[in-house]
């Protein structure tokens, strides 16, 4: 069983957030029945489900990863007719790349037609870390793993990655792995520019949970059970309620629980709110009483004497050389 918005953003129709609006127009009928509600959870392969009075189709869904070769493109179509990643991964279903590779870059590469987990996967809230290896030209010392731990500047703005260290030291340079959260144009590349010691060769290994593994090199195969639970549980998508994490626009939020009293009855602690009180003559707020409350006595009074007349404190006098005025002049 999946939710209703959730089929309808899978059938490539339209998007999830979209999805809600039309189930909220009252377009989307499932057995002849019109669905208002978010959170109706429906079989797509035992049901009909209509959008505007059409039935939509209802592809299954698909989690494929690929061992991308250097060479080809991340991008469905190319009008310079240019090797694609779609000329690799040969399916039924109308599975899309999620994020990209640059075209030298190898390695790991998730297709799905799931529009909810491949926005999240891309979505830098959800701390989805992605892991690559690289050759670099050279041998760094240790002083620059350090400054790339610190982060440094690209485009105005701090790349920092979440780990950064050398794996072996090879005739051709040296071999490190590196770890982020955000995806960025080269930015892997162009970090290690910025330290001086340039990429000749990169390739992505994970991607959250997802390893590379033993894929050979320009073959997929679909994500196992295993893998696609441990996938969906890094992009916060439960069984209980898979939009609990990130509510949509359209749905309403929990109301906050109320705060639990304080041991004791200390001042401050949360409880039944007190009638508002009245204001006293000459516009003071009497609704703090000056002395602790006794029982029958009318709380919108001050328990004590005014604060002009308390003991150890001076009336207000008037100020020297000031006299109060009479009235209005004309």
């Amino acid at each position: 069983m999946e939710r209703l918005q959730r089929v309808l953003s899978a059938s490539g129709l339209t998007s999830r957030r979209r999805a809600e609006e039309l189930i909220r127009d009252g377009r989307v009928r499932v057995d002849g029945q019109v669905v208002t509600e978010m959170g109706v959870k429906v079989d797509p392969g035992a049901q009909k489900i209509e959008l505007d009075g059409k039935i939509i189709p209802t592809p299954r869904l698909r989690y494929i990863v690929l061992n991308k070769p250097s060479g080809y493109i991340t991008t469905t179509s190319d009008e310079r007719d240019r090797r694609t990643v779609m000329d690799l991964v040969d399916v039924g279903e109308r599975v899309l790349p999620v994020g990209r590779l640059d075209r030298p870059t190898e390695g790991l590469l998730l297709f799905t037609n799931d529009g909810e987990v491949a926005h999240r996967v891309m979505h830098p809230s959800f701390n989805i870390e992605k892991e690559y290896e690289a050759l670099l030209d050279g041998h760094p010392p240790r002083t620059v793993f350090d400054r790339l731990s610190r982060g440094v500047t690209i485009d105005g703005e701090q790349a920092k990655p979440t780990m950064v260290k050398p794996i072996k030291i090879t005739e051709d340079g040296t071999v490190v792995r590196i770890a982020l959260h955000e995806g960025r144009n080269r930015i892997v590349r162009r970090m290690f520019e910025v330290v001086g010691y340039p990429v000749l060769k990169l390739a992505r290994v994970r991607i959250g949970p997802l390893h590379l593994g033993t894929i050979s090199r320009g073959t997929w195969r679909d994500l196992t059970g295993g893998e696609l639970a441990q996938l969906r549980e890094a992009v916060h998508l439960g069984d209980e309620d898979e939009y609990e994490h990130v509510p949509s626009q359209f749905e309403p939020r929990p109301a906050a629980k109320p705060a639990r009293p304080a041991a004791g009855g200390r001042p401050g602690a949360a409880g039944p709110r007190r009638p508002p009180q009245r204001a006293a003559p000459g516009g003071r707020d009497s609704g703090r009483p000056s002395g602790p409350p006794s029982s029958g006595r009318d709380s919108s009074r001050p328990s004590g004497p005014p604060s002009s007349a308390r003991p150890g404190r001076r009336p207000p006098q008037p100020a020297p050389g000031r006299r109060k005025p009479e009235g209005r002049q004309s």
